[in-house]
């Protein structure tokens, strides 16, 4: 089985019902009907997607993980299929300023959502969420699985993880650690290893990667987790101390940081990244998007582009995808239930 492969990660773990196109689409008619004249014209349609440019909406600031992940295939789908796909960024809210926003568009292939381990976290993370991803996006297709580092000042005077963990425990409540926002893979790993390792820190949330990962090269804050795409080029400068991976095995881009499990058995967290569009999206669209995405992960240029940054594609068939994120969610939910962590904390 391919590495990264969609199957092979599952085992870890209308208001207006008149006959508008926004209102059709998102009715459960699309199936029922699906021999219908009316179900042929909009089959029609959907095979003259795209002909207009398509939004792809991305949750963080410029220059994070799921930005640099989306870039390559974007250019890949607007060579492709003939119309821009263009990224739009809508921080906020630990990403859910933008998942709102693309599930409140029309299901009809022009907006688009690049997901991250947010949204699947975000399912448990926040009960006071007005939106329901399970029910109200459609998953379409993998981006990659990215380790997260953790990450020190230059100036913090530790040099290993064990060396990280004595300091911390000597120095409790003394210790910020950035994230990329409330219910992000970032804040739940800063969790657990809050957790499993004993230790009192304060967590100082921001929107999105870049912004925090330049205060904690400032000295304005101590120590970051985040995705190996946002950090690489800091690290590599210099500006920042990469001490440990977050995953069970250790990195091909950083092959000499040992894994956070060597002394915290257990401790596995790592980005999640897809793409989804609002549900009731006609499948053919769903489908042909699917393709495109595989086929533009099966590229030599962008499997380079991901092995620089860390990250490791996620490839397969729609089933086996939406498969794959409701796994996703089954396991981060025992871990915010285990951490008992919620955005009401």
């Amino acid at each position: 089985m391919p590495k990264g492969s969609v199957t092979g990660s599952v085992t870890e773990a209308v208001k207006d019902v008149t006959l508008t196109r926004r209102a059709w689409l998102r009715s459960a008619g699309w199936s029922a009907l699906a021999v219908s004249p009316l179900a042929r014209t909009v089959a029609a349609w959907a095979q003259s997607y795209p002909s207009r440019p398509v939004t792809w909406v991305i949750p963080f600031a410029p220059g994070g993980a799921t930005d640099q992940l989306s870039t390559g295939l974007c250019e890949r789908l607007t060579a492709r299929l003939g119309q821009p796909f263009a990224l739009q960024h809508r921080p906020g809210a630990g990403g859910n300023v933008a998942t709102r926003s693309v599930i409140e568009a029309a299901p009809d292939g022009y907006t688009i959502l690049a997901t991250s381990t947010a949204n699947v976290i975000g399912a448990s993370f926040d009960p006071s969420l007005p939106f329901d991803v399970t029910k109200d996006l459609t998953p379409v297709a993998g981006m990659a699985r990215t380790p997260l580092l953790l990450l020190v000042n230059n100036d913090l005077p530790v040099r290993n993880l064990s060396e990280f963990v004595g300091y911390a425990k000597a120095n409790p409540d003394k210790l910020s650690v950035t994230t990329a926002g409330p219910g992000t893979v970032q804040h739940l790993s800063a969790e657990l290893f809050r957790s499993k390792a004993g230790i009192k820190w304060n967590i100082v949330h921001y929107r999105g990667s870049t912004p925090a990962l330049v205060d904690v090269a400032s000295g304005h804050v101590h120590a970051a987790f985040d995705n190996i795409p946002s950090a690489l080029e800091m690290v590599k400068a210099g500006k920042l101390r990469a001490i440990a991976v977050t995953t069970q095995t250790r990195s091909d881009t950083l092959p000499d940081l040992p894994q956070i499990t060597d002394i915290l058995p257990g401790f596995d967290t790592s980005g999640f990244y897809g793409v989804a569009v609002p549900r009731g999206t006609p499948r053919p669209i769903v489908e042909l998007l699917n393709r495109e995405i595989n086929a533009a992960l099966s590229d030599p240029a962008i499997r380079e582009r991901y092995a620089a940054l860390g990250a490791i594609p996620l490839t397969g068939n729609v089933s086996e995808y939406d498969a794959l994120f409701a796994a996703e969610i089954a396991r981060w939910r025992k871990i915010v239930a285990l951490l008992d962590v919620h955005k009401t904390d």
